[in-house]
């Protein structure tokens, strides 16, 4: 199992198979703290091969600087998925995409998004909150 894309974005669909991923970022700015970022999508694209065949557990957590969960009544998120690739096929892709609303970042550092499965870590998304005055400069 491989993810091909993770990405923080301000949107992303699946058309057909096809992973549209718009306004990629990994920092957010901010005139107060604690911010509430309103909307962003969690866009992942996963690659398995036949070794991959079973039942697997995805975890994703948003955590601060020192592994404490963004909300941790409600992270981990942990779906459970099943890979069945047909016959002679060499590779299956799949999009992922976990729309977030009203994330709530208390104070300014550097946070991550962690995917895992079945346990193991497999990509990390660093998200930097900076706190900014009216002119935008950071504080």
């Amino acid at each position: 199992m491989d993810i091909q894309i993770a990405s923080l974005c301000d949107f992303a669909a699946d058309y057909q198979g096809k992973l549209v991923v718009t306004g990629v970022f990994d920092t957010l700015a901010a005139r107060a703290l604690p911010v509430v970022h309103p909307h962003c999508a969690l866009a992942l694209r996963f690659c398995f091969t036949p070794e991959d065949s079973g039942r697997h557990k995805l975890s994703i957590t948003i955590i601060d600087e020192d592994g404490v969960a963004l909300d941790p009544n409600n992270m981990p998120i942990e779906p459970e998925f099943d890979v069945a690739l047909p016959n002679n096929v060499p590779f299956l892709t799949r999009n992922l995409i976990l729309n977030l609303q009203g994330l709530r970042f208390p104070k300014a550092g550097i946070y991550s998004v962690d995917i895992g499965c079945d346990g193991e870590v497999m990509s990390r998304i660093p998200l930097r909150i900076v706190q900014v005055n009216a002119e935008g400069k950071p504080v």
